[in-house]
């Protein structure tokens, strides 16, 4: 199957300052791929670089198989593309507006721009410039959506929405994969992005910390409190991989990447352990250990 987009060993240096450092990530068709990372991670650097919009220091980027630098404006035309700050016409209504984008695509446009402006509430003959912010995220999400395109390449789009529409947009975003779409969503909403995405990847400082398919990733990831015996303060072995640990006296917190619950129960027996409990952690939980995390790099992850 081939790859929708992908970034192949990408570094963005701006002065002395590595925005992106060897980010390298791939989508198949079909799929809600989500970048998460705190503010300054590099999320909207890399989606400039992917979109031909921003160029490398080194490393390659390329969607539907077309070089980004060098087949930008033709990548863009065939992308639905959000920005974190969308540029609106000011002067111009929401129906004038999509008037004028319906001459740079094919017949249907204004017609589905048209159903998104009603399913999202907005007053279709006021000006730009009169509009709230949430307001003016709305129409920038009609404007991506109305050319149906292959690619949807959101950045924070659900920034300023209601939490009601908020919701509903992130859902109609799975109605889209499942059209043989692919969705590349940047956002920090973790827990709405973790009702929504086939594959997370996490950021931090430019560095690609982990990339997983969600399902994965919650099914193997699991977050034990223990309370050491014997007398003993050391963790004993008891396999996986440890994202995190915590400790407190001779209770632990220990977030874990794989192992045996079978293990934990031969530790009580043996009485390295008094007691322990296994909780499945969230999306956002996993995000926080993974970019604490001194060790968090692919292969500490089971990578």
């Amino acid at each position: 199957m081939s790859e929708v987009f992908a970034w192949d060993q990408v570094t963005k240096r701006f002065g002395n300052q590595v925005a992106l450092n060897g980010f390298s990530l791939s989508s198949e068709p079909g799929s809600v791929v989500a970048l998460l990372g705190d503010n300054g991670a590099g999320k909207t650097t890399a989606i400039r670089i992917l979109l031909g919009l921003l160029e490398p220091t080194n490393g390659r980027s390329h969607v539907f198989g077309l070089d980004s630098q060098a087949n930008g404006q033709v990548i863009r035309q065939r992308v639905g593309y959000v920005p974190d700050r969308p540029a609106l016409y000011e002067w111009m209504t929401i129906e004038q507006i999509g008037w004028f984008a319906a001459g740079f695509y094919a017949d249907g446009f204004y017609q589905r721009f048209c159903e998104y402006v009603g399913q999202f509430g907005l007053p279709i003959d006021k000006k730009i410039k009169s509009l709230s912010k949430g307001m003016r995220s709305k129409v920038s999400l009609a404007l991506c959506m109305g050319h149906e395109p292959e690619l949807l390449v959101l950045d924070e789009p659900t920034s300023g929405l209601d939490p009601v529409v908020r919701r509903e947009f992130l859902e109609s975003m799975v109605d889209v994969a499942a059209r043989g779409r692919t969705v590349l969503l940047s956002s920090h909403q973790i827990a709405e992005v973790e009702r929504i995405a086939d594959v997370i990847a996490i950021i931090r400082q430019g560095e690609l910390l982990l990339v997983e398919r969600l399902d994965k990733l919650k099914a193997e990831v699991r977050e034990l409190t223990l309370t050491l015996g014997n007398g003993s303060t050391t963790l004993p072995e008891f396999g996986g991989t440890i994202i995190s640990q915590h400790q407190r006296d001779r209770q632990w917190r220990i977030m874990l990447r794989g192992g045996e619950d079978s293990r934990l129960v031969a530790l009580r027996d043996e009485g390295l352990l008094i007691e322990f409990e296994i909780r499945q952690p969230t999306l956002e939980d996993i995000f926080v250990e993974v970019l604490k995390s001194t060790s968090a790099r692919p292969e500490a992850l089971g990578k």
